[in-house]
């Protein structure tokens, strides 16, 4: 059995290196997680030149980090379709459109000094608490003004948002916010309430608004999503509510609505989180397989890497940049309307009222 398993094979690096020798360095060594990253850059590779559509994930404080404009690259080369997100993502991108300091500090700092200096810390990034209340303020005086005539999605609240920043930051090229309404590409929030951007929606209410954000249609908005596409992606930096938001899109349509897209096709997840916990946000792909989540019988189109994905992410991505050619950007938000009336027509002739559909959900 080993004498026909490839070898291991030494690596050395050489000078000017670029991140697609790096991968093949990987794959020479081929072990532990710096085989697992080889092995989700050629799978993402793989998706790329399909018709498959990617949703990506972001949970973590990834933003602050700085990954914001790597994910305007990758929608603007039609390599990310879909965004689901933490809120807080969402907040402190605004930051960067704004022209509003945020700054690499240190983690080995004494936290009392920083709050008495009005300094809040997101590990190693360092904000002023006058950055926070500014963008409180600019979201604010945008939700303010938004028609209270019907529920919104929060895809369709954050174009608003992006298509503001758009129209009068001084930066709105350094916004993924604002780079996805200009691209027509949906993003999510998974928990509405929980990031300063809910807080400052539950503030306008208070004081008597009316706009009125329905986590419903989030879950019918993506559920659809995955109903139109021909083949379904997903990349997940960390875990947490984001994933399994997206990944439970497959158990509401077989489940809920009665129509079954087997689970989905691709799954790569960078992550430190560890399945003998009990956690990783919503398992491992193989756990997923018994829920409907991931299609069964697909072990190579599934990848975890555990890893950091400050590390591993700009990897993946920089490979794909370098080495996948542009695809033709889905615009899903443009058609999400049409989508939506596509999974309507699909499921009315098996829907009751009070009919879950799971009894002919496998069939």
């Amino acid at each position: 059995m080993v004498a026909k398993l490839p070898a291991v094979e030494p690596w050395r690096p050489k000078p000017k290196m670029s991140v697609v020798d790096l991968v093949a360095g990987f794959s020479a060594r081929g072990a532990f997680n710096g085989g697992r990253l080889a092995e989700a850059c050629r799978l993402y590779e793989h998706v790329l030149g399909s018709n498959a559509t990617v949703a990506l994930t972001l949970s973590g404080a990834m933003i602050p980090a700085g990954l914001g404009g790597t994910l305007i690259e990758l929608m603007e080369r039609g390599f990310v379709d879909c965004i689901i997100s933490t809120g807080a993502n969402l907040y402190h991108d605004l930051h960067f459109a704004l022209d509003m300091p945020v700054v690499q500090g240190d983690f080995r700092v004494d936290d009392e000094a920083l709050a008495k200096d009005g300094v809040v810390r997101i590990y190693d990034v360092f904000i002023t608490e006058k950055v926070l209340l500014d963008t409180d303020l600019y979201i604010r005086k945008i939700v303010e003004r938004i028609p209270a005539r019907e529920p919104l999605s929060t895809a369709r609240l954050h174009r608003i948002l992006g298509e503001h920043v758009l129209e009068h930051a001084p930066h709105p090229e350094r916004s993924f916010v604002a780079a996805a309404a200009r691209l027509g590409v949906p993003v999510y929030t998974s928990s509405p309430g929980d990031s300063s951007i809910g807080m400052n929606l539950a503030g306008v209410k208070f004081d008597g608004g009316r706009l009125l954000i329905d986590p419903d249609l989030d879950v019918l908005e993506t559920s659809a999503i995955v109903h139109d596409a021909e083949q379904n992606a997903v990349i997940m930096i960390g875990g947490g509510s984001p994933k399994n938001f997206y990944l439970q899109t497959q158990p509401t349509l077989w489940q809920i609505l009665g129509v079954n897209k087997g689970g989905h096709d691709f799954f790569i997840q960078l992550t430190t989180d560890s399945p003998h916990w009990g956690g990783l946000s919503g398992a491992t792909p193989q756990e997923a397989v018994s829920w409907g989540k991931v299609k069964p019988g697909q072990l190579k189109n599934n990848v975890v890497v555990y890893s950091c994905a400050t590390v591993t992410a700009p990897v993946l991505f920089g490979y794909a940049v370098a080495r996948c050619k542009p695809r033709k950007p889905k615009r899903l938000l443009d058609r999400i309307d049409d989508i939506l009336a596509d999974l309507r027509r699909a499921t009315g002739a098996k829907r009751k009222p009070g009919a879950s559909g799971k009894g002919t959900s496998k069939k």
